[in-house]
């Protein structure tokens, strides 16, 4: 049986595209879904890949009956989503994870949000109770069961969304972006569990994702542009064709284009669609009499780095810091236990942490969001505790915020905040006034003529056309122009610190390497030290001089990607990742091959082909491969 089939589907937001259908050639432009044909088989696990914008949401929200389409028909699971009388049974079968959580919390009690589903559907109070126990595990949040909503980070509301929909056991689950804010032990663990129903359960999953990783585990993937389906066929098949994938704004798995780059310099391998099938084509190539040969380098101690920023001025020196969410209440929460750190002026600075590891608590201290004496003297726990003994330093920017006298609006001027959602920063009618909003509020006097030099700079430093969005409200922008107009509010002031909470979240690739892109040129230019929190350990690798590991408010270890990464087993620890090069490095050390690069995909790309180099696998490669490769 069908699960899902649109049949010529259009879709517009727009009453335009609502009166011009007729007219399908003139009116096409202002749709989301141009003309959609689509099936999937009861049990298949397909998944959406398309750059934002491409009209993905929109495709999941036709497909349970929450939006109706302008023209076209789309059947669920046999029932006709045109007639109003069976939606109710189509949202019963079909459950949708959104992207941002706070969306679909209803509650305030953990499991109570979970219950809401089934309860409103009629499932058994008794059934009820062994669902959420089902679902709450499945996620990784058993303990968090009777935790209020609101506490929880942003990663563990994704998690408990997802399980309000497990819960409901439903025959279809639709994903939309739903891991993109959990750290990557959580992505692994819900993806675990989205194969396993699939396998074993038989529920269709439709799995909307910018992670090719994840992509790749479907039975099959499309490619959605501009509202049409481009692309569509198994992962392999998708996956190969790079050149087609970046004309919509997308990326290859990271195997895939290792094993392209290397190509392009005569090495033949095959794709590497993962690690071990990577592994396994570079390692043929190394002759054995080079295999398990030791090499010098990429040690865990002071990298040169390290060492020529000892003596570098301060941004941030933070020691012994503790922060407790509902104090004295039964819902106390100690977020932090004694945070060490020190980051120094010039960094680009990396936070990595498993989701609930404090992370968004200690950079919202270094712009006084959360404020320490409060903190400190009002939920000071007994003497006793030794920790607390060592009095508490926090100073950013050279402001000294454990003194209640600090000025902390000239703090705020000279320390920025990116939120998680920065798109969820715009209020005002403009974008002018939007951008201009935190110049104003810093500077009562400043000129008409200095206020719109400051906007035009901020919007076009994030790549927007002041002349062209300037009068445009922030509401109707694109997701990606959104997050480029939150920015520009708050590079206005042109802040020393910029402090960013999962800035590339929930991006495209090409979205994400362009915000990446950006951030370095604001570090190059003019802001002294940019600081990321981020669960891509990629992103970290490729972006990072140093980076700190958080996890259960404490600070794991302190060091440059090479070393922490280096780090395995406190890596495991931490419940992250590390980075696929290190995947890959380590997979050609269980083989014999040890490849020794900083992390970066180019580096062990022209590591790699420096070791083949001497195999005479690459004929005419350059000394240490190709400058582009």
């Amino acid at each position: 049986m069908q699960a899902l089939k649109f049949e010529n589907v259009y879709f517009s937001y727009s009453e335009d595209g609502a009166e011009a259908k007729d007219d399908w050639f003139t009116a096409e432009s202002s749709f989301c879904l141009q003309g959609i044909d689509f099936s999937m088989e009861e049990g298949e696990f397909v998944a959406v890949l398309g750059h934002n914008g491409s009209g993905k949401s929109t495709f999941a929200r036709l497909s349970n009956g929450l939006l109706s389409p302008k023209s076209g028909k789309i059947t669920v699971f046999g029932l006709d989503a045109g007639e109003e009388k069976n939606l109710f049974d189509i949202r019963k079968q079909v459950g949708i994870v959104f992207q941002n959580p706070d969306n679909q919390t209803v509650a305030s009690i953990v499991e109570d949000d979970i219950a809401f589903g089934p309860e409103n559907v009629g499932i058994a109070r008794e059934e009820i109770g062994k669902r959420i126990d089902f679902a709450l595990q499945a996620v990784g949040m058993s303990d968090f069961r009777t935790s209020t909503t609101t506490r929880l980070s942003g990663g563990q509301k994704q998690r408990i969304a997802i399980a309000g929909v497990l819960a409901l056991k439903p025959r279809l689950m639709i994903l939309d972006e739903s891991t993109a804010m959990l750290d990557p032990r959580g992505r692994k663990e819900v993806m675990d569990v989205v194969r396993k129903l699939n396998k074993e359960e038989g529920i269709s999953v439709m799995l909307i994702t910018h992670f090719p990783e994840e992509a790749m585990l479907a039975d099959r993937v499309i490619v959605m542009n501009e509202g049409r389906i481009v692309m569509s066929g198994v992962p392999e098949e998708i996956f190969k064709d790079e050149k087609e994938l970046e004309t919509y704004k997308l990326k290859t798995p990271r195997g895939v284009q290792i094993s392209q780059k290397l190509r392009l310099n005569s090495v033949s391998v095959g794709d590497g669609f993962d690690v071990e099938s990577l592994a396994d084509e570079i390692a043929r190539l190394v002759p054995d009499c080079v295999k398990n040969q030791k090499k010098n380098g990429a040690g865990v101690g002071l990298s040169e780095y390290e060492e020529s920023i000892a003596g570098v001025k301060k941004s941030v020196v933070c020691k012994n810091l503790h922060y407790v969410y509902n104090p004295k209440s039964p819902f106390s929460t100690h977020a932090l236990n004694g945070v060490d750190l020190e980051i120094s002026e010039g960094e680009f600075f990396g936070i990595i942490g498993h989701t609930g590891s404090g992370k968004s608590t200690f950079v919202q201290h270094l712009n006084a969001l959360l404020k320490l004496p409060t903190a400190e003297k009002k939920y000071k726990p007994k003497k006793k505790n030794k920790s607390f003994l060592n009095p508490t330093v926090l100073r950013v920017s050279g402001f000294d915020l454990t003194d209640k006298k600090t000025d902390f609006k000239a703090l705020r001027q000279k320390v920025g905040m990116v939120f998680q959602y920065p798109e969820y920063q715009l209020f005002a009618e403009t974008v002018f006034e939007d951008v201009a909003f935190g110049l104003k509020n810093f500077q009562k006097d400043v000129s008409q003529e200095e206020l719109e030099n400051s906007v035009r700079f901020a919007l076009e430093t994030v790549g927007l056309d002041y002349d062209q969005v300037k009068n445009r409200s922030p509401f109707d922008l694109s997701g990606g122009q959104k997050r480029r107009v939150a920015i520009a509010g708050v590079i206005v002031t042109k802040p020393e610190i910029l402090v960013l909470d999962e800035p590339a979240a929930g991006l495209d690739p090409l979205g994400k390497e362009e915000i990446m892109s950006l951030l370095h040129r604001i570090h190059d230019d003019w802001c002294k030290t940019v600081i990321i929190v981020s669960h891509d350990m990629d992103e970290i690798a490729e972006n990072c001089s140093r980076a700190a590991i958080f996890s259960e408010g404490k600070i794991l270890s302190v060091g440059s990607p090479t070393c922490l990464f280096a780090k395995e087993s406190l890596i495991e620890e931490a419940g992250l990742d590390v980075p696929f090069t290190a995947k890959i490095t380590r997979a050609l050390k269980e083989k014999g091959v040890e490849i020794v690069s900083d992390f970066t995909m180019a580096d062990f790309v022209k590591q790699t082909l420096a070791l083949l180099k001497t195999t005479g696998a690459g004929t005419g490669l350059t000394e240490g491969g190709r400058s582009d490769a």
